[in-house]
């Protein structure tokens, strides 16, 4: 038995002990320490370089700025490096969204499920067609739609399913397709963060009925503003050709009435000008040809980031289902309330303060005023809601140096054992 005495003695070593902790553990610098970095580091960047720039000048140099031959190789290039046999590239990935549930047939009385966490358009593009949104809740673990709550959800009332690849991970494309076509349904795969991804050794954009691309600055390659939808389907590709473009066609297979001359053209349905322009395309066929190169270096990011964050009893990284073979459009860092005592939106704070500006992918859809007003409201996801509360995302981008990305774990890990409980 321990005297009393040498116990007292021996909570003291390590009440001391912990004191020593404390003094040489770095402060953060919202707490007065010194901060990372000098300059600020932010979430994500474009990489432009000189092949970029002279294509697009060869274009301006050009005779057509739009509508013109670039269209046509740029939709090629796509189906090349996916392997889909169709490609209609338009002016971004909301409008490939709102063509590819026009070509499902969604309208008006129809469901389509979803994912909260995602940018809005992914549930806008069924409000346009005149549809209900219906939210699914997402794995925990991986952040991507939950096929068995998808499967949970689905009525006679569903028309298709927007599943989107969140950060660049494959959604579970099998389970879905399979599930999806004994009920009737299409599967529209919301591709705007997973180009340069495979599922089970195929590219995305090839397995689902419909993928749509977004091409901001912040993916993985950009044509500025720009999207895609790719499909296998030739029925579904010429109705995507028409929604694009005011439902406007010069196909004479088409046409109601005989042609006037070379001249004529039909508006044979309702359409859009969802067009891209060469200018646009011009940039992306170059990004293109260092999507390899992007996703070579977004993958090392990843990684590091991964070894690095895993040793942090604090932070949960997020899991990857052995099918993706991912290249990584956002790194989500999440922290654990239980294991931290500060929450997410002084993490977020303590991270801007060491120069390392961070972002939050994202607010879950149904949040939004416009939702409430359609009569959504907070508790339909639970899983969806956790991940908003204890999310953000890290910077990660090809043009980070290994410098920028040991200057990101520096900062998480101060912050991350300062506050440790």
């Amino acid at each position: 038995m321990i005297c009393c005495a040498e116990s007292s003695k021996q909570a003291l070593r390590k009440e001391n002990i912990r004191k020593d902790n404390v003094k040489i553990m770095e402060k953060p610098a919202c707490e007065g320490g010194t901060p990372v970095r000098k300059t600020p580091i932010y979430y994500g960047h474009q990489y432009i370089d000189e092949a970029d720039v002279s294509a697009v000048v060869d274009v301006l140099r050009s005779d057509y700025l739009t509508c013109g031959p670039k269209i046509e190789e740029l939709e090629q290039k796509l189906c090349d490096i996916t392997g889909a046999k169709y490609a209609v590239v338009c002016s971004n990935g909301t409008a490939a969204l709102h063509i590819a549930c026009m070509a499902a047939g969604v309208k008006e009385g129809d469901e389509v499920i979803t994912t909260p966490i995602t940018f809005a358009a992914s549930a806008n593009c069924a409000l346009y067609c005149g549809a209900r949104p219906v939210f699914a809740d997402i794995d925990p673990e991986t952040y991507n739609i939950d096929p068995e709550n998808v499967k949970k959800l689905t009525t006679s009332k569903t028309k298709a399913v927007v599943a989107v690849d969140y950060t660049g991970q494959s959604v579970q494309l099998d389970e879905l397709l399979e599930h999806c076509h004994s009920n009737g349904i299409t599967l529209i795969e919301d591709g705007a963060h997973v180009i340069g991804t495979k599922y089970k050794g195929r590219m995305n954009g090839s397995i689902a009925d419909m993928t749509t691309f977004s091409f901001h600055p912040v993916k993985t390659v950009t044509s500025g503003e720009g999207g895609a939808v790719l499909t296998n389907d030739e029925t579904l590709y010429k109705k995507l050709l028409l929604y694009r473009s005011h439902g406007i066609t010069r196909d004479t297979s088409v046409m109601e009435h005989e042609s006037d001359g070379p001249w004529y053209y039909e508006m044979v349905d309702m359409g859009y000008n969802y067009r891209i322009t060469d200018i646009q395309a011009a940039l992306l066929i170059s990004q293109l040809d260092k999507l390899s190169m992007f996703s070579k270096r977004r993958k090392e990011i990843v990684a590091r980031y991964n070894e690095a964050f895993s040793e942090l009893d604090n932070i949960f990284v997020q899991k990857e289902i052995p099918e993706s073979d991912t290249t990584r459009h956002l790194y989500i860092l999440r922290i654990i309330p239980e294991k931290i005592s500060i929450n997410r939106r002084q993490f977020f704070d303590a991270l801007a303060a060491e120069n390392v500006i961070c972002n939050v992918h994202y607010i879950p859809v149904y949040y939004f005023p416009q939702y409430e007003r359609l009569g959504y409201k907070k508790g339909l996801c639970p899983n969806a809601e956790k991940l908003y509360d204890e999310m953000l995302s890290l910077p990660l981008y090809y043009a980070m140096s290994d410098e920028d990305v040991e200057s990101v774990i520096k900062a998480v890990t101060k912050i991350a054992k300062y506050y440790a409980k």
